[in-house]
């Protein structure tokens, strides 16, 4: 009579059950629960709604963009602003800014720049006019300087400046014994050339009264006359 005899699993040396021999149950690995930190769940929501903030401002500022008139060429005072020397940009504008809008170009084509342009500015409606620089009553005297008369200064449209007349070697002389001061004259720069070439003879316009430009002329033909910058407030 046989017995059926129990066969119980017995481990190898390395701990492994030998094969062919069911193993027992496995439990699984203790994984240890994350510890949720308050402070960094808040950090992260608040980034996020900035990060939202941040976007909605920038859609709302990409939606009311305004189209301007801007300058893309150096424009000095007095000179004819032409369509070449505008163009157009699209930029969300503050209200607060005066500027040209694009669809009133035609407006200030060929009105005079009232102050001097520089390009990749914005072109505010008081930057130019229609009238000239050379007002009612008043005498453009043009005046040549040599190189060492000329200021170091960069002489520009609407700057003020002052006519000396420098009387002859021996007149003054006589003047300076009786200390007669020099006649001047007031007047407003109205252009400016660029040297001659050779000469370096710089000619300036000089816009006076009407009643001070025969005189200031004069002094220019006998060369007598001599420019010299007024201080910034006129006096």
């Amino acid at each position: 009579m046989s017995k059926t005899q129990e066969r119980t699993s017995t481990p190898s040396a390395s701990g492994v059950p030998q094969q062919g021999h069911p193993a027992g149950p496995i439990a699984p690995p203790r994984v240890s629960a994350r510890r949720r930190r308050p402070g960094v769940i808040a950090l992260s929501l608040a980034l996020i709604a900035a990060g939202g903030a941040g976007v909605a401002v920038l859609l709302l500022q990409v939606g009311n963009r305004t189209e301007v008139v801007t300058v893309v060429r150096d424009v000095q005072v007095g000179q004819v602003v032409t369509e070449d020397d505008l163009g157009k940009a699209s930029i969300a504008l503050d209200p607060s800014v005066k500027a040209v809008r694009g669809n009133d170009m035609d407006s200030v084509v060929g009105k005079r720049a009232a102050v001097e342009l520089k390009p990749g500015s914005l072109l505010a409606p008081s930057q130019v006019t229609k009238d000239s620089l050379v007002k009612a009553g008043e005498q453009l005297v043009p005046i040549g300087l040599k190189p060492e008369q000329v200021p170091a200064t960069a002489l520009v449209p609407g700057q003020k400046v002052q006519l000396v007349h420098v009387p002859a070697q021996g007149q003054a002389d006589t003047d300076k014994t009786s200390n007669t001061p020099p006649e001047t004259i007031d007047g407003r720069v109205v252009k400016a050339s660029s040297a001659a070439p050779g000469t370096g003879i710089v000619v300036v316009d000089v816009a006076t009264t009407a009643d001070d430009g025969p005189t200031a002329a004069a002094w220019v033909s006998a060369g007598t006359l001599r420019l010299i910058l007024a201080a910034p407030d006129g006096n």
